[in-house]
């Protein structure tokens, strides 16, 4: 049974779907919200304060006596803040709305003496305190970050929500102040000063203390996020990964992703048994996995468990990137997920290989044109090169990388020539130049980590972009045909996403439906090299392996493909540190064409 997929279990436990947030959770985070924004309407808008529905908004928690405009907007944007996590079933948001909602019933009995405003906070507090148990989430991974942005994002709120509030009293408004005059108004009332627009009567103190509200209510959240404990995203510890290694080398055959499960910026969750493994990485709320699980696929369900579990436990969404048809077969049927065809993973048999035949004249070409212009080629284990080559083709992989940002989760390993990474293969190509560059006759580089004992999947590709076009296809080449000589008879390249509908939709006799969708990946591909992809794997003649993104709901969809987007580093919100302060790493193959764009369209 350690070839197939493992039978169903007999465990009376079962995980439907994976975790959902619960009925009570997302109805308290929905009345939060609706809360919240009546109390930001009740502060900002007088005609809304004056109207009918002012009897029910203004004994909403927080709008109460002189201080109505700014408590209402405190008590609003606070309340907006808590609902996400709310609805997430997070315990530290249920704890701030326990104590929020009880000072909003005291404030408004000892302000206004109004039982009805206290009732409406007992209302929304008592379902708070008999549900308590659906709200035991635990914090996410996080980082100093985290407060940067809150103070960029709020400061940017409290600006466009000010230059509301001063706007919203045209009648009472002393002159007439010019755009400029009302920026500086918000910003000096923020801090707490006044500015230079002024207002007839009490207009002046309403507008003053709504926006020191908005201000502290920014320097508040901002304290917070940047003091307390941090939580930050786990990583694979060296025990971790010497566990994985051992399970790497005894099933490690069976899955080509295998290898990049040693990704030290991941976190991995172990079976019950410890003879399987699920390594991921939390990214907005998802709790990512890629490829199939480490180890005996038997084992493969308690993994799946643990996984799902601590997903549960912090209410992540959970999701798998491009796992096998077998992976995905096992994943929705031990979870209850769903899964869908991401696109196809391109594999090369050794033995199959040959330029001869019209279908690889094009790559026959090229390579013989870049043979004579002087290249020649090196395939050589990572522990057969000396340290100073390694330190030149590292340098070289991290200058030579087409975009600021390391990209890479799911395809990629993160590093090159680390000294526990003494399997994997490097193909260089060299060529001898009058004066020697800063990498000496090194011009491109291909880095290949074990799949198992006879097989290699390709990691990164990377090239001086002064070398000739067609760096990439030599290399790819020479890797091929060295590969019997380290007992290699499989290489897996990279991922063709949607590649399936680029083919088909390029038929005579496709759909217009086939069409359309085919066209929306062409225009894609300007950004993505999604066509660009597939087109130059399949110059390589490979079999084609489908993979598949495992998924809850059809709604989790764009959630998990924004956060895919920004684990591979298509999407990044950090702030870069200045190149020679980053770490020397490597980069995914997913990705690997930024620079080799240029040699896929002169084939």
């Amino acid at each position: 049974m350690s070839g197939g997929v493992p039978p169903r279990t007999s465990r009376v436990r079962r995980i439907v779907r994976g975790p959902r947030p619960a009925a009570v959770p997302s109805l308290v985070a929905r009345a939060c919200a609706l809360v919240g924004l009546l109390d930001v309407a009740a502060g900002v808008f007088p005609r809304f304060r004056h109207s009918r529905m002012h009897t029910f908004a203004e004994v909403l928690p927080g709008s109460f006596g002189p201080f109505a405009a700014a408590l209402s907007l405190s008590a609003g944007v606070l309340l907006l803040l808590l609902a996400h996590g709310l609805r997430r079933g997070k315990r530290r948001a249920w704890r701030a709305a326990v104590v929020l909602l009880p000072a909003g019933a005291i404030s408004q009995f000892v302000y206004r003496h109004s039982i009805v405003g206290a009732l409406i906070s007992v209302a929304l507090l008592i379902p708070l305190l008999v549900h308590r148990d659906q709200f035991t989430a635990l914090p996410d991974p996080r980082s100093r970050w985290r407060a940067l942005a809150n103070f960029v994002l709020m400061g940017a709120g409290s600006l466009g929500l000010g230059l509301v509030i001063v706007s919203v009293h045209p009648g009472r408004l002393i002159g007439d102040p010019s755009l400029a005059d009302r920026i500086t108004h918000v910003l000096y009332g923020l801090f707490g000063f006044e500015g230079p627009v002024d207002y007839q009567g009490n207009t002046s103190w309403t507008v003053a203390f709504s926006l020191g509200a908005l201000g502290w209510i920014t320097a508040v959240t901002t304290i917070y996020l940047a003091f307390r404990p941090e939580h930050p995203a786990a990583r694979l510890t060296e025990e971790d990964e010497s566990r994985l290694r051992a399970l790497l080398d005894k099933h490690g055959r069976r899955d080509s992703l295998g290898h990049f499960a040693l990704r030290r910026d991941k976190a991995v969750v172990f079976s019950p048994s410890g003879k399987a493994a699920v390594t991921y990485r939390v990214v907005s709320g998802v709790m990512l996995a890629s490829g199939d699980p480490i180890g005996d696929v038997e084992a493969w369900p308690g993994a799946i468990e643990r996984f799902m579990d601590e997903a549960k436990a912090h209410s992540w969404t959970p999701a798998v990137m491009g796992c096998s048809e077998t992976g995905g077969e096992v994943w929705t049927r031990e979870t209850g997920l769903d899964a869908l065809e991401l696109g196809d993973e391109a594999v090369v048999d050794v033995a199959d290989f040959s330029l001869a035949g019209r279908a690889m004249r094009n790559v026959r070409q090229m390579v013989k044109r870049i043979e004579r212009a002087g290249y020649e080629t090196r395939v050589r284990r990572v522990r057969d090169l000396g340290e100073a080559e390694l330190d030149r083709i590292r340098r070289a992989a991290e200058n030579w990388r087409g975009t600021d940002t390391e990209r890479g989760f799911s395809m990629a390993l993160g590093r090159v020539g680390d000294a526990s990474d003494g399997d994997c293969l490097i193909a260089t190509a060299h060529k001898a130049d009058e004066v020697p560059g800063e990498y000496g006759d090194l011009k491109a580089i291909l880095h290949f980590v074990p799949w198992g004992p006879d097989g290699a999947s390709l990691d990164l590709m990377r090239r001086d972009r002064s070398a000739d076009p067609g760096m990439n296809e030599l290399l790819i080449v020479a890797a091929l045909q060295a590969a019997p000589k380290f007992g290699i008879t499989r290489v897996s390249l990279n991922f063709a996403m949607f590649r399936s509908a680029l083919a088909r939709g390029e038929k005579i006799g496709a759909g217009p439906v086939l069409r359309a969708w085919r066209g929306l990946l062409v225009f894609l591909s300007r950004w993505f090299q999604i066509e660009s992809l597939y087109k130059f794997n399949a110059k390589f003649q490979p079999r084609w392996e489908p993979r598949f993104v495992v998924y809850r709901a059809s709604g989790d969809l764009p959630r998990i493909g924004f956060a895919a987007m920004q684990a591979e580093g298509f999407v990044n919100f950090a702030l870069p540190l200045p190149r020679f302060l980053r770490r020397r790493a490597g980069a995914p193959r997913a990705c690997a064409h930024a620079v080799a764009e240029r040699d896929v369209r002169a084939a």
